[in-house]
């Protein structure tokens, strides 16, 4: 006798005689953990190594700084301001900086100016002098590399090579920062007045920061900014207006500041001097209010910009003649990238309550999220999502939820604020989903799992004599096919690999459980 059936599955059993048949699409998987995840919830994936100096308007650069953690995720720098209430003067001061300015300069304005390099772990390193400010400065040699890029080139350096900038062949003077950044150790060095004087280089001083750490510089200290803070950081870079974000605070200039700073500033430069507190210290942060609305059809870059200032906002970091941004001036910015943001007035900003060195995101305790193991499923079938989410009860309670991130098709979760959820996916394919907790305190704290979902497969049993021939459709190759001989099992040994779409097998005990698991 023979019988015959067709059945999909997974975990599902079908009896044959004595024989019990279980297909299945897929086998369980672990959880790919160790993702690491920025304050905008972007995974940064795999550090691409540098082993030469990479200038920064490249697209070798941009793959390696949109996958840096650039400072600690609890960094002023990184850390979202936009539920911070106002200060109590924040129109006064906000009177006061405009009046400071000319009255045809109180608009933002975007200036082309500091640029980066990257550099190697092993770049050499090279003696340079400081000329006003070194005992202010962190102690020589530098790695510096042959094509320093020095502030504005090449967007505002017209025909001038990069070593007749480095020299200033012209004498055309300005500030003339130059930042280094090395990913693999994680130092970023910093230099103002920079210039290349025959073979030897000098600068009125330089700052080295430390890109894993929120430590700061001593306490008076100025840096290649007057304020103390560093400047790489702060830049509005060319890869992440491309993405439709920048993500982290900006550097701010204002004509006057008062002889104060605030954390995370080091350095005070008020000229002329004033202690009056409706004028802004060094490490203010101003916020584009919430009730500007952004035009359509403004640029991507304009766009990303102000996204950033109603989140992040933005630090005074110098004093200038202008209410300036620091855009990098890469010369692939298209014409006119932020010519709309001349029309923003400053009274459409204001002045935030900033958190201190233990408050805000640097608060103890803050929540972790655990988005669970990673899945395999058949295309179908539901997901079971086992998340969880640690938080102090003396903190807020964090809001939970889950969001798609990547994949070829759409997901819908069953309660997308709950930890343990399902989630149904409409295509096969590899899809990311984060789980977020955001206790309106720390950084929002992320994880993602990476759910696999595979065509399911239908198996079709045929059992003649001692033999049963398992034959299934769907599924991708390799096949695997376990086998045990009870139900419920830990354990499931495996038969058979194979690319073809069946196998013949003897029947060798009374009762047999198999699945079948593709790619």
């Amino acid at each position: 006798m023979s019988g015959e059936m067709d059945f999909p599955l997974f975990y599902r059993k079908k009896i044959v005689r004595t024989l019990l048949v279980a297909s299945c699409a897929a086998f369980p998987g672990f959880h790919a953990s160790g993702e690491r995840i920025n304050q905008e919830g972007r995974i940064l994936g795999p550090a691409p190594a540098v082993t030469n100096s990479i200038l920064f308007n490249t697209p070798a650069a941009d793959a390696v700084v949109s996958a840096m953690q650039i400072l600690p995720l609890d960094n002023p720098w990184n850390e979202d301001i936009s539920r911070r209430p106002a200060l109590t003067n924040s129109d006064v001061m906000i009177q006061q900086i405009m009046s400071d300015l000319l009255s045809t300069r109180r608009t933002l304005r975007a200036f082309y100016e500091m640029n980066f390099v990257l550099v190697p772990d092993d770049q050499p390193l090279v003696p340079i002098d400081f000329f006003n400010y070194a005992d202010e400065s962190d102690p020589g040699p530098y790695p510096i590399p042959l094509n320093l890029p020095i502030e504005t080139w090449p967007h505002e350096t017209g025909p001038l090579t990069l070593q007749q900038w480095q020299q200033d062949i012209n004498n055309d003077g300005g500030d003339r920062h130059a930042v280094i950044v090395q990913p693999g150790n994680g130092f970023i060095w910093e230099t103002w007045l920079t210039k290349l004087v025959g073979t030897n280089w000098e600068a009125s001083n330089g700052a080295k920061f430390d890109l894993n750490s929120d430590a700061l510089r001593p306490a008076a200290w100025t840096s290649g900014d007057a304020a103390g803070l560093p400047m790489f950081p702060a830049l509005v870079r060319y890869d992440e207006c491309e993405r439709g974000m920048v993500e982290h605070a900006l550097r701010l200039v204002v004509k006057h500041t008062r002889a104060d700073f605030i954390y995370p500033a080091r350095h005070y430069a008020s000229v002329p001097y004033t202690t009056n507190a409706n004028v802004p210290a060094m490490g203010q942060r101003l916020r584009l209010k919430s009730s500007f609305a952004v035009p359509d059809n403004w640029t991507v870059q304009e766009k990303a910009v102000l996204r950033a200032f109603k989140k992040y906002g933005a630090l005074v970091a110098d004093n200038g003649n202008f209410f300036s941004i620091s855009v990098t001036p890469d010369d692939r910015w298209p014409g006119g990238a932020f010519d709309h943001l001349s029309t923003i007035s400053i009274t459409n900003f204001e002045v935030v309550q900033t958190t201190g060195p233990i408050e805000g995101p640097r608060s103890p305790n803050p929540p972790v999220a655990n988005a669970g193991p990673d899945q395999t499923v058949a295309l179908g079938t539901t997901a079971d999502l086992r998340g969880f989410v640690s938080f102090n009860p003396t903190n807020p309670p964090p809001t939970v939820s889950w969001q798609f991130y990547s994949g070829p098709g759409t997901v819908t979760f069953g309660d997308a604020t709950k930890t343990n959820t399902t989630a149904m996916f409409s295509a096969p394919g590899a899809y990311t989903l984060l789980l977020s907790a955001d206790d309106g305190l720390h950084a929002v704290a992320y994880d993602a799992v990476v759910v696999t979902i595979i065509p399911s497969i239908i198996l079709r049993i045929v059992l003649t004599g001692q033999n049963v021939q398992i034959d299934w459709i769907g599924g991708n190759p390799l096949f695997t096919l376990e086998a045990t001989d009870t139900l419920p099992t830990a354990q499931w040994n495996t038969v058979q690999r194979t690319n073809s779409y069946g196998v013949l097998l003897p029947i060798t005990g009374s009762a047999g459980f198999y699945r079948v698991a593709g790619r």
